[in-house]
């Protein structure tokens, strides 16, 4: 298996054909896995994978979607994005992709081999000076979703980036849960929620933070779709390690659905990328959102001329990540992408 996800100070080298490759041949590159080993694993994850009895609906739904959402911590939406949408939205992701994978000869990723964040690539640490995204803030079959799932039509903006796995991502990346309560580390302080009490934390709240991830492909078995763990977004037990992790939970994989649906997340429901046996790229970007009532510090990711185009109701959502006018936002990508966070590097478990 190969070791370089576990490597965060390995140094880039730059790919200049990744402008050029076709975009579904990104992938695969020096991973230490035979052609046998792959077929076995790609014929376990079709006949196992994915959540059993999973339901998708449709954006009028909005009841049932409020139920399922609040009872599993995540639901999925079909038909999200139109075709012309959809279109558009590839576009961005074709183009972002490859602006990454130009710094990243050797798919090293930034969280884990050949699987990366958007966000955490971008100087800016979102992907909202890109219009395809700015797109995701208003849409009219999200948006009325949104306001029923927080109650409330006065949510705002935390930005947007998502991910992508290319075809070759063969380990699992650990779960995980995008918040947690406030902690000090040296000088910073990260998360916001602190009960001096010490009798409430995070995951006793009300959904304080969603994350929208919008499926460019359709997601199948053996493309990396995510994984999501029902109902985790309250639990107070430790997450498992990778090496701990059941098989179930390994195989909770948010598919078969198509490419158009919005899975919506509460960002505390236990979460994780998992193998892209395919030729396919799967990428997910994103919008997030906070409740009314939630606030931790938002960078200011959104250029003017992208915010002047958004719609009043999105104007309003987006007003704490807009750079006022006489702002130049600075754009594009670190040099080491962000590199990979410890979390992400955990011992793998065993071969399945």
């Amino acid at each position: 298996m190969n070791n370089r996800s576990a490597l965060t100070d390995t140094k880039l080298v730059k790919d200049p054909l990744a402008s050029s490759l076709h975009f579904d041949d990104l992938g695969w590159i020096d991973v230490d896995l035979d052609q046998k080993e792959v077929e076995r694993r790609k014929q376990y994850l079709k006949s196992n994978n994915g959540i059993k009895g999973l339901e998708i609906f449709n954006h009028q739904d909005i009841e049932a979607i409020v139920r399922v959402f609040y009872r599993d911590g995540f639901v999925v939406v079909q038909d999200a994005l139109t075709q012309n949408q959809l279109e558009y939205l590839r576009t961005g992701v074709d183009r972002e992709v490859r602006n990454i994978l130009e710094l990243d000869k050797g798919r090293v990723g930034n969280r884990g081999s050949h699987r990366y964040s958007f966000g955490g690539a971008s100087l800016t640490g979102h992907q909202m000076h890109n219009p395809e995204w700015a797109m995701l803030i208003d849409l009219p079959t999200v948006t009325p979703i949104l306001k029923a799932l927080f109650g409330s039509p006065n949510y705002i903006s935390r930005g947007g980036g998502g991910d992508f796995c290319l075809p070759g991502a063969v380990d699992y990346q650990p779960l995980h849960s995008d918040m947690g309560d406030r902690r000090e580390i040296g000088q910073e302080t990260f998360g916001s929620f602190n009960d001096p009490r010490g009798k409430l934390n995070y995951r006793d709240l009300p959904c304080p933070y969603i994350c929208c991830n919008f499926l460019t492909v359709d997601f199948n078995q053996v493309n990396g779709p995510t994984r999501q763990i029902p109902g985790s977004q309250h639990s107070q037990e430790k997450i498992p390690k990778l090496r701990e992790e059941p098989e179930w939970m390994k195989l909770s994989t948010v598919c078969p659905a198509p490419a158009g649906s919005v899975l919506i997340r509460d960002v505390r429901a236990w979460h994780g990328g998992t193998p892209n046996l395919s030729d396919q790229v799967r990428a997910i970007p994103n919008a997030e959102f906070y409740a009314p009532w939630f606030r931790e510090p938002i960078a200011r990711s959104m250029p003017n001329d992208v915010y002047q185009n958004l719609s009043e109701h999105g104007k309003k959502v987006c007003q704490y990540i807009a750079v006022p006018p006489d702002v130049t936002l600075t754009t594009g990508y670190k040099e080491d992408l962000g590199s990979t966070p410890r979390v992400h590097n955990q011992p793998k478990g065993p071969k399945t």
